[in-house]
């Protein structure tokens, strides 16, 4: 692969041994290589191997996170099918990116912590940072007992307040919006919080994604936001090719002076190390940062397109196993008892959940609007305050 000295001048691109395919781009089977950003017009060497690879405790806890996620999206598509839910949308494929989010990021309410603005293939991401699997077959499965919405929400749509997971939206792309708000929130509470926000490349067409590039760039008014678009290179049933002029997303940051990169998530460990590195440089230089995510797309859109698995499609938890069982981290039998334990876990977990109760009708109009005026009581108590 080719580009001009201007692409390279402007783009990181990170890739192993799997090729990423983006419009008019295909990064070749190889070793790692980096192509710096703006900083510099000369690419330094491929990476080491020590800076490849993982240490193996963190490697069989990312695995781990992985098969998790795998099964638990697995059994939503088999709840769908037998009708214990009306919609499944999920991000099997996505895992080796999702997971190293939920493993960096900074969790905690509040602006000193980071801020998720986060879309409904990032069901690993919530995994990794500890939530329960049984509440997301609460949500498909739309029990009164689901933590995220109560059971009015597809599968998939969280909400977590005291993680700072703002609610995922069905509407593809309008987090976008809202992320500049949350990281101008973290810029102005000082610290190391940043905001997170994730998409399809699908939605980069919309408005919303411009705007976030706007708000976050403007001189001398930067906002710590890293901004993720992963890459299946479908929007529901057009492919990319039909859809995107640019070489690839991440050049788009170009025009903004923001930073960018464009790296293979079917890799785990590039997907961590560049995830980090770009979370690292938001962190510490309090500005904005686009990372270009190349994934697969295992079981096709959603349930409204069959949701079955597409084998032809670069499956990143296969690879991260063949990698794990080579480096003798892990032998197959482990990796397979894993599996099967965490399948029957969710199989058992999801016949409880059957028997949990429906919302009731009358509870039809709760959780629409706010209970409680929180911006005037918050007033109310900074004008007692006030007065001494």
């Amino acid at each position: 692969m080719r580009l001009s000295s201007d692409a390279l001048h402007h783009a990181t691109i990170v890739f192993r041994r799997h090729p990423v395919r983006a419009k008019g781009v295909t990064l070749s089977i190889g070793n790692p290589q980096r192509v710096t950003t703006t900083a510099s017009r000369h690419p330094p060497g491929p990476a080491s191997a020590e800076e490849s690879a993982l240490a193996p405790e963190l490697l069989v806890r990312i695995h781990e996170a992985m098969v998790r996620a795998r099964c638990l999206e697995e059994r939503l598509i088999r709840m769908n099918k037998q009708g214990d839910g009306f919609f499944w949308v999920g991000g099997p494929g996505e895992e080796a990116l999702n997971v190293s989010l939920g493993l960096l990021v900074h969790k905690g309410q509040g602006p000193e912590y980071d801020y998720l603005h986060l879309h409904y293939r990032s069901t690993a991401t919530l995994l990794a940072m500890g939530a329960d699997p049984a509440d997301t077959l609460r949500q498909m499965k739309n029990t009164a007992t689901d933590p995220y919405s109560a059971g009015r929400n597809f599968t998939n749509h969280y909400s977590v307040r005291r993680w700072n997971v703002v609610p995922v939206s069905s509407p593809i792309e309008v987090q976008f919006s809202m992320a500049p708000g949350t990281a101008l929130a973290n810029k102005r509470a000082g610290g190391s919080g940043i905001t997170i926000v994730q998409g399809g490349d699908a939605g980069t067409h919309e408005g919303d994604f411009s705007t976030c590039l706007v708000w976050c760039s403007r001189p001398g008014h930067e906002l710590p936001c890293l901004m993720i678009v992963a890459n299946n290179q479908w929007g529901i049933s057009t492919p990319a090719s039909e859809q995107h002029a640019e070489k690839s997303i991440a050049l788009r940051a170009r025009p903004f002076g923001i930073r960018s990169a464009l790296v293979d998530g079917n890799d785990t460990e590039v997907a961590y190390r560049e995830l980090k590195k770009a979370m690292d440089y938001v962190r510490s230089e309090r500005r904005p940062f686009l990372l270009e995510v190349m994934v697969s797309r295992l079981y096709g859109h959603s349930s409204a397109s069959g949701a079955n698995f597409v084998p032809d499609e670069v499956d990143c938890l296969v690879i991260f196993e063949k990698r794990l069982e080579e480096r003798k981290v892990m032998t197959r039998a482990a990796m397979d008892e894993l599996r099967a334990r965490c399948t029957q876990e969710l199989l058992e977990t999801s016949k409880r959940i059957r028997e949990e109760p429906q919302p009731a009708g009358d509870s039809i109009w709760k959780h629409v609007f706010a209970e409680r005026d929180l911006v005037h009581e918050a007033g109310d108590r900074g004008s007692k305050g006030s007065l001494g």
